[in-house]
C-alpha cells in the first residue's frame, strides 16, 4: 500500500510539473508572436503563465532553453507533417504537392513566432545552432529522398545534396517573410510557388496545373 502511494504521489508530482512547463511553454509562444526575443524576458513570461520568477528556472535553464525547446517542439510537428514526401517511397507530385501544403500551412500558422525564433538566432549563437540544426534535418530527409530517386528522373547524383541545401534554405526564407505577420501571403499560392520549384530542380517535373 505504501508503495502503491508513493508512485502515485510521484505520478501527481510529474503531471503537475508537465502542466507548469507546458504553461511556460505555451505563455512564451504567445509572447513570441507579438515581440521580438530581445524584448522577451523571464519576468513577462512568468507573469503570463501564472507563475513565479524562481518556477522558470525548475524547467529552464535561461531564454535560450525556452526558445530552443519551442523551436524543437514546433520542429517535430512540422517535419511530421512533411513526411508524406521526406519519408515517402510514392509518387513525388503526389506526396510533394501533399508535404508542401501541409508544411506551409503550419509556417501560416506559426509564422509570428517562426520569425521571432530566425530574428533570435541572427545574434544568439545558442539560438542560432540550434535553428540551423532544424533545418539541417530537413536537408538531410530531403537529400536522402533525392539521392534514392536521382537515377531513375536522370538527376546527376553529384548535385542532389547541394540541391536539397539550396531548396531548404530557399524554402526557409520564402516562407518566413511570406508569412512574418498574421494573416500575410495566401497558403494556397505559396504552396503551388514552393511545389513548382521542387519538382523542377529536384526532379525535372512540370506540375500539373
Amino acid at each position: 500500500m505504501a508503495t502503491s502511494s508513493r508512485i502515485e504521489l510521484r505520478d501527481r508530482h510529474r503531471r503537475r510539473r508537465a502542466a507548469a512547463e507546458r504553461q511556460i511553454l505555451e505563455a512564451a509562444d504567445k509572447l513570441l508572436r507579438e515581440r521580438p526575443y530581445r524584448d522577451l524576458t523571464v519576468d513577462d513570461v512568468m507573469a503570463a503563465a501564472g507563475q513565479s520568477r524562481t518556477a522558470f528556472y525548475r524547467h529552464f535553464r535561461d531564454r535560450q532553453d525556452l526558445v530552443i525547446r519551442l523551436l524543437n517542439d514546433l520542429g517535430a510537428e512540422m517535419f511530421e507533417l512533411a513526411a508524406a514526401w521526406l519519408v515517402g517511397t510514392g509518387d513525388p507530385l503526389v506526396e510533394g504537392r501533399d508535404a508542401t501544403a501541409r508544411l506551409v500551412q503550419a509556417w501560416a500558422s506559426n509564422g509570428p513566432l517562426l520569425r521571432a525564433i530566425s530574428e533570435a538566432a541572427s545574434y544568439d549563437e545558442e539560438v542560432e545552432t540550434a535553428y540551423r540544426a532544424l533545418v539541417q534535418v530537413f536537408i538531410d530527409a530531403s537529400a536522402g529522398r533525392l539521392e534514392r530517386e536521382a537515377a531513375s528522373f536522370g538527376v546527376p547524383h553529384a548535385d542532389v545534396r547541394e540541391t536539397a541545401i539550396a531548396l531548404c534554405w530557399m524554402t526557409e526564407r520564402y516562407l518566413s517573410v511570406t508569412f512574418a505577420t498574421p494573416d500575410a501571403g495566401d497558403p494556397a499560392v505559396a504552396t503551388e510557388v514552393l511545389h513548382a520549384i521542387w519538382m523542377r530542380a529536384a526532379y525535372r517535373l512540370e506540375p500539373a496545373r
